[in-house]
């Protein structure tokens, strides 16, 4: 059996290293092989790599990688998103599902799509599929000084938004949010942050929240407390849980306002609207309007990368 090169995880909690796996096989006529050219390393691939996602299956070893850029047998660039059953795409090959693929345009750089495409998909999708934003609605932003959360400001102002807020704990990079479209920064962990977030965020008609945990509870108790009119609509998307996969939440909150709790991530979903919303986003990302910034590693490098922190606009991207 013919084999390639790949990151291979072998134990929960430790990084990939570069091993040998043998090279998958198309199972009907929807898929294809292809040559692997660029894959992000993303949270959501890192979680699964960690046995942590919610579709983890718990079976070692495996291969992370949840997306690509791969060159198909006639040249054309495609970028495409895996199958959860199917081998991951930090390998030199990888079997592409022509339903989950979108052909990229000639003269667009593969790592840059690798790098921005699962970034800015969730508020993208979010803010299209989920809860539709309407032009001039405001946009809460929860976790904004992360990759997903800073790209997140941008798409929300991008997609018509009238007013984003961005609260997040990393000053510095909060700071830097005003210059790509938040209009009022809000630092969480510190003093009156919940003063602070509640008289800028009373109003938002949505939220996109990254983090869940203790600073959901807080956030919803902060913008609800100042909320003028609490039969006003908000819509409260639940897309990361970077601080805590739980929540606490009295049920009198839910009969004071009209608080609506959705998520957005595979299964609220469909595959079939993911992809719908893939050529767009293709498109903005050729024109130059959400970008993120490639760090290129090789994969024979991944285990010493794995760990590696990025700064903000930056993604770091595999290539094998």
């Amino acid at each position: 059996m013919p084999t390639m090169h790949a990151a291979v995880v072998t134990a929960f909690g430790e990084p990939p290293r570069s091993g040998a796996v043998p090279v998958p096989e198309p199972r009907s006529g929807h898929e294809e092989l292809v040559d692997v050219v660029a894959v992000g390393l993303h949270p959501r691939t890192r979680s699964g790599a960690a046995g942590a996602h919610y579709t983890s299956t718990g079976v070692l070893p495996m291969v992370p990688g949840v997306d690509a850029v791969g060159r198909r047998a006639d040249g054309a660039l495609v970028y495409f998103v895996a199958d959860d059953d199917v081998i991951g795409t930090m390998s030199e090959r990888a079997v592409v599902d022509r339903r989950r693929s979108v052909v990229l345009p000639d003269g667009i750089d593969p790592l840059r799509v690798a790098a921005t495409m699962n970034p800015a998909m969730s508020s993208w999708v979010a803010l299209r599929r989920r809860v539709p934003v309407r032009p001039g609605q405001s946009v809460l932003v929860l976790g904004a000084t992360g990759s997903a959360g800073s790209m997140a400001v941008r798409i929300a102002k991008h997609l018509g938004a009238g007013r984003v807020v961005a609260a997040g704990r990393d000053r510095r990079r909060l700071d830097a949010l005003a210059e790509v479209g938040a209009d009022s920064l809000v630092q969480l962990g510190v003093p009156a942050a919940d003063a602070a977030l509640g008289a800028a965020a009373a109003d938002v008609d949505i939220v996109l929240d990254y983090l869940w945990g203790a600073p959901t509870e807080q956030a919803i108790r902060a913008v609800l407390t100042a909320r003028r009119d609490r039969s006003a609509a908000l819509h409260w998307i639940q897309i990361g849980s970077v601080a805590g996969p739980d929540i606490s939440l009295p049920s009198a909150v839910l009969r004071g306002a009209d608080l609506r709790l959705l998520g957005n991530g595979q299964g609220a979903v469909s595959p079939a609207g993911y992809l719908a919303e893939l050529p767009s986003l293709v498109a903005e990302i050729d024109a130059g309007g959400i970008v993120v910034e490639p760090v290129p590693v090789a994969l024979g490098e991944i285990e010493q990368a794995w760990g590696r922190d990025e700064e903000p606009g930056q993604r770091i991207v595999v290539v094998p």
